[in-house]
C-alpha cells in the first residue's frame, strides 16, 4: 500500500515492555509472539496483506491499515483477539509478553522508506507515554495497555459496538516532546485501567495535602509607644488626634525609657 500521497488510515504502534532486560532467546520468543498475535488479529477482522503496511521497530512494530477497514473492528474485535492471543501465549511463561498498543487515525504517506505523517508521530508518542507505561508498572497481571487518541475515542470508541467498551476507558493528559494531548487508556476486561491518580491539591485545615504549608502572613506593623497621657474629665477636655486640650493629669514613658522619670511629672 505504498503511496507518497497522504491517505487517511488507522495507525497502530506497539511496544514490548522490558525487552531490553530480556535474554536473546526470550527476546526472540517475545517478538515472534507479538507478530503471530497481531497477524491472527488482523486476519480475524478481514485485513488482507494488501491492506496492511507493517514496519519492524526492534522491540515493537508500526502498522497502517487501509481506509476501507472499519475502525470499529479494530478497536473492538481486533483488540479482543490481541487480548486473547496474549493470554494464550503467556500461559506458563516465566517472562510473559506484555504490550503497550496505541491507535490513532489520520493522513499517512509512505515514501518508500516508511510511514510519514503527524498521525504516525502521535500514535508512537501515545504508545510511549508515561500513563501507558504506568499501567503495566502498576499491575503485573496486566499484559496489555491500550491507548487511543482523543479524536479516535470521540469519533469511534464512544459510539460503542461489539467488543467495544467506551465506559471502561479513562482519559489522561499526554505531554511528550511537541505533544500535549488528551488520550484515553484501557485494559481489556477491566472496569478501568490501573492508572495513578491525577495530581490534585486538596487543602485540609489550612494545610495542602502534599504537606506544603502556605507562606505565613506578615505580622502587622506596630508603632512603638512613645508615652501615655492621662487627661481629667473636666468640661474643657478635648482630644483631637495627637493633641489634647484640657487639664493633663500625667505623662508616663514606656518602661524601657522611664529611668528616673517613672510616674512622670504632675501637671
Amino acid at each position: 500500500m505504498s503511496s507518497r500521497e497522504a491517505v487517511h488510515r488507522m495507525v497502530v504502534s506497539a511496544d514490548i515492555k522490558g525487552s531490553g532486560r530480556l535474554g536473546q532467546r526470550a527476546r526472540l520468543r517475545s517478538r515472534g509472539g507479538m507478530y503471530e498475535i497481531f497477524g491472527l488479529a488482523f486476519d480475524a477482522v478481514g485485513v488482507t496483506e494488501g491492506q496492511l503496511h507493517l514496519e519492524d521497530r526492534g522491540d515493537g512494530l508500526l502498522a497502517a491499515v487501509a481506509p476501507e477497514v472499519p475502525p470499529t473492528a479494530l478497536v473492538g474485535l481486533w483488540l479482543e483477539e490481541v487480548h486473547q492471543g496474549l493470554r494464550e501465549h503467556n500461559a506458563g511463561l516465566r517472562d510473559p509478553l506484555r504490550l503497550r498498543v496505541a491507535m490513532h487515525a489520520g493522513p499517512v504517506a509512505d515514501d518508500g522508506r516508511g510511514l510519514v505523517g503527524r498521525a504516525v508521530d502521535l500514535t508512537c508518542r501515545l504508545c510511549d507515554s508515561e500513563p501507558a507505561r504506568a499501567i503495566l508498572a502498576a499491575d503485573d497481571a496486566v499484559d496489555l495497555a491500550f491507548v487511543v487518541s482523543d479524536h479516535l475515542y470521540r469519533t469511534v470508541v464512544a459510539e460503542g459496538g461489539r467488543f467495544v467498551e467506551p465506559e471502561h476507558y479513562r482519559p489522561r493528559p499526554v505531554r511528550l516532546k511537541e505533544t500535549d494531548e488528551t488520550a484515553w487508556f484501557h485494559v481489556p476486561r477491566r472496569s478501568e485501567p490501573p492508572l495513578p491518580e491525577q495530581a490534585t491539591r486538596r487543602v485540609v485545615a489550612g494545610v495542602p495535602e502534599d504537606g506544603e504549608r502556605p507562606a505565613p502572613r506578615p505580622a502587622p506593623q506596630v508603632t512603638p509607644t512613645k508615652y501615655w497621657i492621662t487627661v481629667n474629665g473636666g468640661p474643657n477636655q478635648v482630644v483631637d488626634g495627637a493633641e489634647v486640650h484640657g487639664d493633663i493629669v500625667g505623662v508616663r514613658l514606656p518602661r524601657e525609657d522611664e529611668g528616673g522619670a517613672r510616674g512622670g511629672g504632675r501637671g
